[in-house]
This record gives structure tokens, C-alpha cells and sequence, in this order.
């Protein structure tokens, strides 16, 4: 068998119907869409024909879309955002949790030099914030709350819905990441009450280095990106048309197959713990929801032997030559194999923690591709288990 890629949650390969909707934007129609001549318009119109289309399948109006960078931009741009709106007024407390994606605790962190103060709350042993732990943190100097819906190592679904409601009833603007949900599951922001929520195409099969911010109409915000009149002067640069035609295409598609794609990566998860239990029972845990999470993410640890814990990074190493390409976490921090900040979050022995790995399906994936993989990660277990028992 060729390489079998368990990767999605890092990034995803364009579909071919995405691509295919691109092209054009590339040879033909490469104006820039603020240009006034016909190549520009043209331009143009795709971009507003783009913004009314996600607005329609996300529960937003068009005026609330903005076209970015992807979701560490947008993640950027909304906490500096609010801050910058409402910090002058008194209100520099961001209200976070210790297990979010980097694109949201680095900006936090790095507002510290403008007097933010940064709450974080801690998850329960499932990666879930709860809405009573929102409510008693939300003060009169709350300026954001930031949540995510999926963990992108864990695949907890916090319950933002209901954590929206006790920020609109504190008054307090509520964001959430939703680049691991948007596709994935349900996300309507009329029905669960956001604020504002980040997307990232090239996880949902479109291209890298575009994304939206959506901005609920009158939340307090200034745009932190200047330098054009492009997105009505809330986020400068040159339009990538291209990239916002094919993250559309992807979104509509993603959208379009969400109950299909949901059971084919229910098939895949349960084949795979099939398979784990087979071979490795009391063996290995799974870290974060068994059931609850979404059913793409899979994240697995392997208990320590008799004197030394198993090496995260090795096993890594081994799987990927015998092909086989899966994570340690997030893609941000898989490079430098360290510790996860998302398992330390939730209590996960670190034993455990460092030999864990994430497998997240995608809709190309197999169940031959998963019994693949459980048959190489039985020997190389076999070896590395004799190495440290």
C-alpha cells in the first residue's frame, strides 16, 4: 500500500472541483478586483457572488464576511480587534482557555504589553468548557470571550451555543474558532448566537492562505490590518480571488456532503478502535472524548512500560517510514515534537502525553487504510515496547 495520509486536521488536499472552479482566477480572469476596467469588475463581482454565498451557508449577512489570510489571521485580528475598541474604556480582560489553538493564546499573550489581562479556564479531563465557568469568570472589564468549537488535537466540542448565551446576556462579545468545525458539523451563527467565528479553507479541502472573520454587525471592533480600501477598509491587501472562489466552492461541497462525510469518519473511528482493542487492549487510552467529540480526530497514548515511557517522536519516525503520516498535535508544533499543551490541559499523565498520537480521517481515507495502519503500529509497538519495558 502507498502512503496512507492521517492528517486532515493539519491541512487537507484541494478538491478537484475546487481547483477546477480556481483556474480561471489564475489564467484568465487575473484582475485585480479594485481595479475600474472589465478584468477588475469581473473580479469583483466573484468576490461580493463568494461573500453573499458563505454568508448564505454559515447564517450570516454578506456585510459581516471578511476575506483574510486564514484562521491565525482571523484569530488575530478579532481578539487585537475588540481589545483595541474597548480597552480605552476599561475593559482589557480576554477570557480564553489553556487548551486553544496557539493562533489565539499568542495574540492573547502578546496584548499583555497593551495592559491585557488574560483568564484562562481550564477544561475538564473531556477538553470541555462549561457555561457556568463562563459566567463566573465574565466581569465588568471582560472585553472578549474566545472559544473554541473543536479542539483541533482532541476533537471536544465545547458547547458554544450555550456559552453564547451568557456572554449576550453579560454583554460581553463571543468568538469562536470554528476552523475544525465548519464542515465538519453543524455552524449557523444566527442559531448559536456568535459574535464572531474564525474559517480556514484548507481544511475543508480548499486552498492554504485564505480564511474568514465573520463580525456580527455592531460589535465593537477596529481593523488591525490597514493598508487599502479592500473589505471596505477592514482588512487591507489585494484580494485573493482565486483563494476565495475555491474556499466558497469548498465550503458549499464540505456543506453539501456534511451527513455522508460524518459516517464514512464514524466508519473509520470505529474500525480503528476496533483494531486498537484487538491488538493493544490496556494498552493504550484515548485522550479527550471517547464518543462525544467529533469523529474525525482520533488522539491515542500508549501507556508507559515497566521503566520508561515510549518515545512520542520515535514512533512518529516509525510510522512515517512504513508510510503512514499522523501527528503528535497540532501542525503548528508537530515540527518541534513538543509536549502538548492541549493534553497537559486536560490532565493527561505525561507518560501518555508523549507518546500520543493524532489520526484524523479524512473523506478519501479507508478502512483498508486503517487496518494498514494498525497492522504497522502493532510491530513497531512490538519493538518499541521491548526498548523500554
Amino acid at each position: 500500500m502507498d502512503s496512507v495520509y492521517f492528517d486532515h486536521a493539519a491541512t487537507t488536499p484541494v478538491d478537484k472541483e475546487v481547483l477546477d472552479a480556481m483556474l480561471p482566477f489564475f489564467t484568465k480572469l487575473y484582475g485585480n478586483a479594485n481595479s475600474a476596467h472589465q478584468f477588475g469588475r469581473d473580479c469583483k463581482v466573484a468576490i461580493e457572488d463568494s461573500r453573499e454565498l458563505i454568508a448564505k451557508l454559515i447564517g450570516a449577512e454578506p456585510s459581516e464576511i471578511i476575506f483574510t489570510s486564514g484562521g491565525t489571521e482571523s484569530d488575530n485580528a478579532i481578539l487585537k480587534g475588540v481589545f483595541c475598541a474597548l480597552s480605552k474604556a476599561g475593559k482589557t480582560e480576554i477570557i480564553t482557555s489553556s487548551i486553544e489553538h496557539h493562533a489565539v493564546i499568542h495574540p492573547a499573550e502578546a496584548l499583555k504589553r497593551d495592559g491585557a489581562v488574560i483568564t484562562y479556564l481550564q477544561p475538564d479531563s473531556n477538553g470541555v468548557i462549561h457555561p457556568e465557568q463562563v459566567r463566573e469568570a465574565i466581569s465588568d472589564k471582560t472585553a472578549i470571550v474566545s472559544l473554541m468549537h473543536v479542539n483541533n488535537e482532541i476533537g471536544s466540542i465545547n458547547p458554544i451555543k450555550e456559552i453564547a448565551s451568557v456572554c449576550r446576556e453579560m454583554n460581553v462579545p463571543f468568538h469562536s474558532d470554528t476552523v475544525q468545525s465548519v464542515g465538519k458539523i453543524a455552524v449557523n451563527v444566527k442559531d448559536l448566537g456568535l459574535d464572531a467565528l474564525s474559517i480556514s479553507a484548507h481544511k475543508i479541502y480548499g486552498p492554504k492562505g485564505i480564511g474568514v472573520l465573520y463580525i456580527k454587525n455592531g460589535t465593537p471592533w477596529i481593523p488591525w490590518l490597514q493598508g487599502g480600501s479592500q473589505e471596505r477598509r477592514r482588512r487591507g491587501g489585494t484580494s485573493n480571488v482565486a483563494g476565495i472562489v475555491g474556499m466558497t466552492k469548498a465550503l458549499e461541497l464540505s456543506i453539501k456532503e456534511l451527513d455522508s462525510y460524518t459516517n464514512h469518519y464514524k466508519e473509520l473511528r470505529n474500525a480503528a478502535i476496533t483494531g486498537l482493542n484487538k491488538r493493544f487492549e490496556g494498552k493504550y487510552v484515548i485522550n479527550g472524548p471517547a464518543e462525544a467529540g467529533v469523529p474525525h480526530i482520533l488522539n491515542i497514548g500508549f501507556k508507559p512500560g515497566d521503566k520508561n515511557a515510549l518515545d512520542g517522536e520515535m514512533l512518529l519516525l516509525n510510522l512515517d517510514i512504513e508510510g503512514i503520516c499522523v501527528s503528535n498535535g497540532s501542525a503548528c508544533t508537530s515540527g518541534a515534537m513538543e509536549p502538548s499543551h492541549v493534553l497537559d490541559g486536560i490532565g493527561t499523565e505525561h507518560a501518555i502525553g508523549s507518546s500520543s498520537i493524532r489520526i484524523s480521517f479524512g473523506k478519501q481515507n479507508t478502512v483498508e487504510e486503517v487496518n494498514f495502519f494498525i497492522e504497522k503500529l502493532d510491530g513497531i509497538l512490538e519493538r518499541m515496547m521491548a526498548t523500554v519495558s
